[in-house]
């Protein structure tokens, strides 16, 4: 089998407008001397995904302004506002063609989950049958490997902010579960007191 860099893309969902951050783009907050998507693209890289998609929306020109997303795909979302489930779906759609054969979705809003995690999700590729899930404890969270056979259901159910949350129900005998909880922490920078989260 070939080297799964460059089978397995990383697509980082970062489109959101913080609203309960007062309208700050949680793309554009900053954490550890960078803005949080160039950190979390930095990640994906690290974790052994090639390519890496980014996915943006509110204030999309200062971010692409403030961020160095060199070797990036940065695709934009017209449509952010309508929730994560109009971003995945972006994001699916500029993999088509792409020759990759699955694709590791991370979200901005979750700094706590870096490199380690995203490798061990991604180590546990097989073929583009494969459905994996990082855990925490048991409790399924991000990131979350879809094989490339899976994209076109996902895109036909996301919606809203549920993402692929009702295809992973759909399918949840099939996805295989790696634990993280050792190497991670899976929580989301959602409102004021989250920021104390950030370096």
């Amino acid at each position: 089998m070939t080297d799964t860099h460059h089978q397995i893309a990383g697509l980082l969902l970062a489109a959101g407008g913080g609203r309960r951050l007062g309208g700050r783009p949680k793309a554009l907050l900053t954490h550890r001397g960078r803005p949080l998507v160039e950190y979390a693209a930095g990640e994906l890289r690290a974790g052994g995904c090639g390519p890496v998609h980014v996915v943006l929306g509110a204030r999309a020109h200062d971010v692409r302004e403030r961020a160095a997303l060199d070797g990036c795909v940065v695709v934009e979302n017209p449509d952010w506002a309508a929730g994560m489930g109009s971003s995945l779906r972006v994001g699916l759609e500029s993999l088509a063609g792409t020759g990759v054969r699955a694709v590791l979705v991370a979200l901005v809003d979750q700094p706590g989950i870096g490199a380690a995690a995203v490798a061990r999700v991604a180590a546990a590729f097989r073929d583009e049958s494969s459905l994996v899930s990082a855990a925490y404890h048991g409790v399924r969270g991000h990131p979350v490997l879809f094989g490339a056979g899976h994209w076109a259901g996902i895109a036909a159910t996301a919606t809203g902010d549920r993402g692929a949350r009702a295809y992973l129900k759909a399918h949840e005998a099939a996805i295989a579960l790696v634990e993280c909880g050792d190497v991670a922490a899976p929580y989301d920078i959602d409102t004021e007191a989250d920021l104390s989260h950030l370096e």
